[in-house]
């Protein structure tokens, strides 16, 4: 399959189009998009009734698909995948792109937040860490947007959910009449969920935002705004978490430059 195509975004349901330059990076399709007109396809996808899901990627989710078929499935099953990244944005840049620009996780959620609050679409937040940093999250969300209306939440626990445990998150779900579930499970573990959940669940979109839950909970600090731009949102997180994402970090990066190069020289 070409690293380069222009593509209706859609699937079941009659959704709504979204036309965009969609570019293969290490095999993800990047769609070039901006947050306006993701709200908007958003909007419309309820209104038809469609039933799909959005990934936000990293760097580190194209490499995690790289060794894993299953997660590499799970993302190319989405609607569409939007860069989370300034890596990635360069790099769909290089490869021809025109006019990309970051659609980041957080910020995509704010900004449904704040349209939300004024539509009245429903809500539900599943993950984060806690059943008490899920309580902040809707305080601090409620306060921003007075109006939002968060139909339902639930914190789960880290470990893989049982039979049981994953019936009654759908149940409650289903039974909020949430229209945009957001999930908080981190990656690639909401990737795979939003993928195995998607044909038992009533809510019209799904949306995989990771770290989204703990900035906006104001439980982790996000990097300054120039360290994003500059593409150093990384180094600004493994220093305030080394332990955990060192790995993420200093292994995948490298990699993915290394691959990268590849396949731009192979297109070239």
């Amino acid at each position: 399959m070409p690293d380069r195509a222009t593509q209706a975004i859609h699937s079941n349901g009659s959704p709504p189009e979204l036309r965009a330059e969609v570019i293969e990076v290490l095999g993800v399709p990047i769609t070039l998009t901006n947050y306006r007109q993701v709200l908007d396809w958003i909007d419309d996808a309820i209104a038809a009734g469609h039933h799909g899901y959005i990934c936000v990627a990293p760097v580190h989710l194209v490499m995690l698909a790289q060794d894993d078929p299953k997660l590499a499935e799970a993302v190319r099953g989405a609607d569409f995948v939007v860069p989370d990244g300034q890596p990635l944005v360069w790099s769909v840049t290089a490869l021809g792109g025109k006019g990309a620009s970051r659609v980041y996780g957080p910020d995509l959620m704010i900004e449904t937040c704040r349209r939300a609050s004024e539509t009245g679409t429903t809500m539900y937040l599943f993950g984060g860490r806690d059943a008490a940093s899920l309580e902040l999250l809707q305080t601090t969300l409620r306060a921003r947007f007075p109006g939002l209306r968060i139909v339902g939440a639930e914190a789960v626990p880290f470990r893989p959910a049982t039979a049981e445990e994953e019936a009654a998150s759908i149940e409650k779900i289903n039974a909020s009449g949430a229209e945009i579930v957001w999930v908080g499970t981190g990656q690639p573990r909401q990737e795979l969920w939003m993928a195995r959940m998607r044909s038992l669940l009533n809510a019209p979109i799904l949306v995989g935002v990771g770290a989204a839950f703990d900035f906006h909970a104001g439980l982790v600090p996000q990097a300054p705004t120039i360290m994003q731009e500059a593409g150093l949102e990384w180094l600004f997180r493994l220093v305030q978490e080394p332990r955990r994402l060192w790995r993420r970090y200093l292994i995948y990066n490298p990699r993915f430059i290394s691959q990268f190069i590849r396949q731009l020289r192979a297109r070239r």
